[in-house]
Parts: structure tokens; C-alpha cells; sequence
């Protein structure tokens, strides 16, 4: 890390031992800004031995529901310090004590109803009570609610800025760090628990530079991937603007890379068939028509299916989702399965080489995108990171649910280009 003037000379002290004696010692202080880290150490001066280390940095606590985890039942965690020091360099709070930071505001009701500790040193420790009603604002439920969406927001955001949602490509942030993009403050407001209606939730994307708004209703208390990547795609397609996936096609899409980024948080190596909501709606199908799966008897969705499903975004939204599944599932069968993705994007395996294509894709596709186009950027994005290396698996997935390469008009293609 680099030196501030304030920066101090090491120096000697003497630093009273356990057993009443005073030990002469060399006081080095030891920073890294890249890890966030910053320590005081006092080394004997007679035996070089490091007799005590103070920790400068305050450790934050959050107990939550992890992203790999959709249903409650799995059960809550308490993480300490789950901020990634490059993509979060000041941390989630920053210097602050309340569910607010750089990324990401989480509020009940009004932007000054956020949710403060639960003890000192920045912990964020509240039960959850499944008998509460959802409307009930005097539980702890409320305070739970504010911390695990503020986690999920802040999480998703240290993930994509590893894989390019960073400043210069319109995330959200108060301060860029004169890192490139809109200089306006933008991290995302949280509203949760908000009584405008009951059990939806939904992101609101205005150009870079303007603060989204992520509404978590009444009876939706954990947030999802879901919710923030519909932001990542609004905000990467059409170069910030927040105007490029307004077509049904092209907003049902917005929801299928909704649904695939939240697949792609769950997975496993064995790439599992992933369902939504099971246990919100207490169905073992969950909510959407199939599962997303490769076997086609499970999901039959096909591209031709555009046109046949009802016309929503979410029914279009399913068929791109399982494609982008049968893509995901062709990259790990092929190059194996990284467990640390989320803050490793420099590995070789599947899991990692489909976000980076996700990402990659979303500057290259044009403004409302269509199936075609969305899968020719996904083409072009393998060509310009991996040399294309890709080609075929990439075909052999899509062409597997009928996008092939003379697929056209909604009428299925299951060929693969020569030489696949």
C-alpha cells in the first residue's frame, strides 16, 4: 500500500508484559490498502519476537442468509467481515454504524430508518421470527431484514465488480474513486418491508449516476440475487442509460439473467436442475413453470416457445434462464468447477468462464436485444476473453434448446456451425 505523511516512523516503546515486566520493543505499523488491513506490531528489541499485534481495522459481523442459500430452513450464518477489500475498499460501512455505505442504503419506511448495531464493532446480529406477521414493524424481524438485504446488495456487488460491473461500467456506488463513470452519487436504496404492497419485490434503474431503488415488500425479508442483477443488465445494456431492455423480449430476457445469476449463486459441481421459491410458495416446483434443467423432459422449453408462452416478461424470462443453465452446465461439464468464484475470477473452470461471459456480454449486445442478438454477444464475448476457445460448447448448449445458428422469427435451429 502506499505511504501518507501521516504514516508513522517506527519507534521504540516499552509494552507491559502479562507478568508485570517491561519489554523494550520496536513499534512497526503494517498496512495493506489492497486487504483492507492495518496492524501495530510490538517486536521485542533484545529477541526479535513479536510480542503483540493491536488490530486497527473494526471487524464487521452480519448474521444473515448466505446467497448460496435460498430457503430459510438451510439455515441463517453469522459471517465476519464477508466485504471484498478490492471491490468494497472502505468496507460496507465504511466508518459508519447503521445498514449504509458506499454500495448500498437499507431502510424501513424512510432513508433515516435504517437498522443499527446490535452490539459494538460493528455487529449485526438479529433473530428472526417465522410466527411474526409480515407487517408487524416492532419485532426484530424488521432489523433482520435491513441487514440481510444490505448483505445481499453489498454481495452481489463485491461478485460482479470482480467480473466487470465496476465503475467505468456503471455500478452502483456513492463514491467511484475516480475510477471512471457518472460522478453522481448512486448506491442502491434499499426499501424493505415496504408496505406498498405484499410479497413482490422489484428493481428500479434510472441512468448511471441516479440511485436505484430495490423495493423488498411486505413478506419478501431476505432479498436475492434476483433483484440486483435486474440493475447489472439494465444498467450495462445501452451503455447506462437504463433504457435498453424496454421490449417484451427484451425485459423478458432481463428476468431470465435475473434467474441465471441467482442459479449460478446456488450451484454446485454437480449442476444441479435449480428451482425458484419452493419454500415461499410451499410448492416443491416452486414458481416458476419448470425447474431449469438440461434434461429436456424436466424443462422443454425451446427457443420457438417465445411465442407460445403467455406474453410476460417472467414466461420469456424462464426460456432464456434455461438456456443460460444448459450454457452453464456445458462450461463445468467441460472445465471443471471453482469453489472459489466469488472472489476469484481468474481460475479456468466452468462456473467462472460463465460470468465472465454473462458480464462480458451485456456492453456488446445491442439495445433491445433480442435471443439472437443476446446469443451472438455471448459468441463475440468468448471470442474477445478466451480467443474463442469456447465455440462449441457455447453452440452445442444453445442449439440444444433450438438457437442455433440459422435459428430465426422464433423458429427453432438444433444444428451446431461446422466444425462443432
Amino acid at each position: 500500500g502506499t505511504h501518507e505523511s501521516s504514516f508513522p516512523t517506527p519507534g521504540l516503546e516499552y509494552w507491559i508484559q502479562k507478568d508485570g515486566s517491561a519489554a523494550l520493543s520496536h513499534v512497526i505499523q503494517v498496512r495493506n490498502e489492497t486487504a483492507s488491513t492495518w496492524y501495530e506490531a510490538f517486536v521485542d528489541a533484545h529477541s526479535g519476537e513479536v510480542i503483540s499485534v493491536v488490530d486497527f481495522v473494526a471487524h464487521a459481523t452480519y448474521r444473515v442468509l448466505p446467497i448460496h442459500k435460498q430457503v430459510p430452513t438451510d439455515g441463517f450464518e453469522t459471517l465476519v467481515d464477508p466485504a471484498d477489500p478490492l471491490a468494497s475498499p472502505e468496507g460496507w460501512n465504511g466508518d459508519l454504524t447503521r445498514t449504509l455505505g458506499n454500495n448500498a442504503i437499507s431502510y424501513r419506511s424512510s432513508l433515516g430508518d435504517t437498522t443499527g448495531e446490535s452490539d459494538d464493532n460493528l455487529t449485526f446480529i438479529y433473530d428472526y421470527d417465522f410466527n411474526v406477521p409480515p407487517d408487524d414493524d416492532n419485532s426484530t424481524n424488521v432489523q433482520f431484514a435491513e441487514v440481510n438485504a444490505f448483505y445481499v446488495v453489498n454481495t452481489m456487488h463485491d461478485i460482479t465488480y470482480r467480473y466487470g460491473f465496476t465503475e467505468s461500467n456503471y455500478n452502483f456506488q456513492n463514491d467511484n474513486f475516480g475510477k471512471g463513470g457518472d460522478p453522481g452519487a448512486d448506491r442502491v436504496l434499499i426499501s424493505v418491508q415496504d408496505s406498498g404492497g405484499m410479497g413482490n419485490a422489484f428493481f428500479s434503474t434510472p441512468p448511471d449516476g441516479q440511485s436505484p431503488t430495490l423495493t423488498l415488500e411486505l413478506a419478501i425479508a431476505y432479498g436475492n440475487p434476483i433483484t440486483f442483477t435486474h440493475g447489472v443488465s439494465n444498467r450495462m445494456t445501452g451503455g447506462g442509460t437504463g433504457r435498453c431492455l424496454q421490449t417484451l423480449e427484451a425485459s423478458g430476457m432481463g428476468e431470465g439473467w435475473s434467474d441465471s445469476m441467482a442459479d449460478w449463486t446456488e450451484q454446485t459441481a454437480d449442476m444441479k436442475d435449480w428451482y425458484f421459491e419452493q419454500w415461499i410458495s410451499n410448492d416443491a416446483e416452486g414458481t416458476r413453470t419448470h425447474p431449469y434443467s438440461t434434461s429436456m423432459t424436466t424443462n422443454p422449453l425451446v427457443y420457438a416457445d417465445v411465442t407460445t408462452v403467455p406474453q410476460e416478461a417472467h414466461y420469456i424470462g424462464e426460456i432464456w434462464a434455461n438456456m443460460l443453465h444448459n450454457v452453464h452446465a456445458a462450461l463445468i461439464d467441460a472445465h471443471g468447477f471453482s469453489t472459489t468464484a466469488n472472489t476469484n475470477p481468474d481460475g479456468t473452470e466452468g462456473n467462472i468462464v460463465w460470468l465472465h461471459l454473462f458480464i462480458d456480454s451485456f456492453p456488446i449486445q445491442p439495445c433491445q436485444p433480442t435471443f439472437v442478438t443476446a446469443r451472438d454477444a455471448w459468441i463475440q464475448a468468448d471470442v474477445n476473453r478466451y480467443n474463442g476457445a469456447n465455440k462449441c460448447t457455447l453452440w452445442k448448449a444453445f442449439s440444444s434448446r433450438g438457437l442455433g445458428p440459422n435459428a430465426q422469427n422464433y423458429t427453432n435451429d438444433f444444428s451446431v456451425p461446422d466444425g462443432c
